[in-house]
């Protein structure tokens, strides 16, 4: 088995439960994690033994330009976008991040955190 990670993908958003995050937005950061066999690809070398991060990174980009109130629905998006195009993963973690939240204080980011593990 192997991990596949990228981490620190940055988008400008329109997430959000306030009427005015999702008109002016905010960034965001997400970071993916997938479980998958990587065995064929340590022996072929070959890009189409494995998961492609292009590929997840325009299903995350795509997922993110989405409008949601929330964090947790858009993570799932991601998860569920990501496993019917890669349907032979074992798991996708998926962490996105709203940067400088509204919430009345200094805040560095909120961050809702996801995984789905999936019968093979």
């Amino acid at each position: 088995m192997g991990k596949i990670q990228i981490e620190g993908m940055e988008f400008y958003a329109y997430h959000g439960c306030f009427q005015e995050e999702q008109v002016v937005g905010n960034k965001f950061l997400v970071d993916v994690a997938i479980e998958t066999n990587t065995e064929q690809a340590q022996k072929t070398d070959s890009l189409h033994d494995t998961v492609n991060y292009q590929v997840v990174y325009n299903l995350v980009k795509e997922e993110m330009q989405v409008k949601a109130k929330l964090l947790e629905n858009v993570a799932d998006r991601i998860i569920v976008n990501i496993h019917s195009h890669f349907p032979e993963i074992i798991s996708v973690e998926v962490k996105v991040s709203k940067m400088n939240p509204p919430m009345g204080g200094k805040i560095d980011k909120v961050s809702v955190t996801l995984k789905k593990e999936f019968a093979n």
